[in-house]
């Protein structure tokens, strides 16, 4: 990762970005041994890093997605889950936690619908900017509040 101060940007390199996604593999490779698991994809930011996060997970997984967006504190779905989640182990998969509105606002969505478990796994998270208390379970790199190339 590389900050570039004059610009207030971070710039990380395909080394980088697959190395988070080789270790984060790693780690729910490990907490889901024996499990079931279904990973929920956020349309339309967190494809590539859902595709390459796949790959690096050793173990039969399940995939979904949704389309979501928040505004003036309510959530909009403009696509929603295809699969039932009750009784699942379920793993949400985002680009970029920000202010957190949206994850916040989701997670407590798909609580309802009484999963096994629930958990977020997001490539970038930047707590500067956060508005509602919500914590990646698992985070590829902790940045600073700045434009991410």
């Amino acid at each position: 990762m590389r900050m570039d101060k004059d610009i207030c940007k971070v710039m990380f390199n395909e080394v980088e970005l697959n190395g988070a996604c080789k270790r984060l593999g790693e780690q729910i490779t490990k907490d889901y041994e024996g499990k079931d698991l279904l990973i929920v994809g956020i349309l339309n930011g967190a494809i590539v890093f859902v595709t390459d996060l796949m790959r690096q997970i050793d173990r039969q997984i399940n995939i979904d997605f949704m389309s979501v967006s928040s505004s003036s504190g309510n959530i909009h779905v403009a696509k929603d889950l295809n699969s039932d989640i009750a009784g699942r182990n379920v793993l949400i998969v985002e680009d970029i936690l920000d202010t957190g509105n949206t994850l916040h606002q989701l997670t407590a969505m798909l609580k309802e619908r009484n999963p096994a478990s629930l958990k977020v796994c997001v490539l970038l998270d930047k707590p500067a900017r956060r508005e509602q208390e919500i914590y990646a379970d698992y985070v590829g790199y902790t940045i600073p509040d700045a434009f991410v190339v």
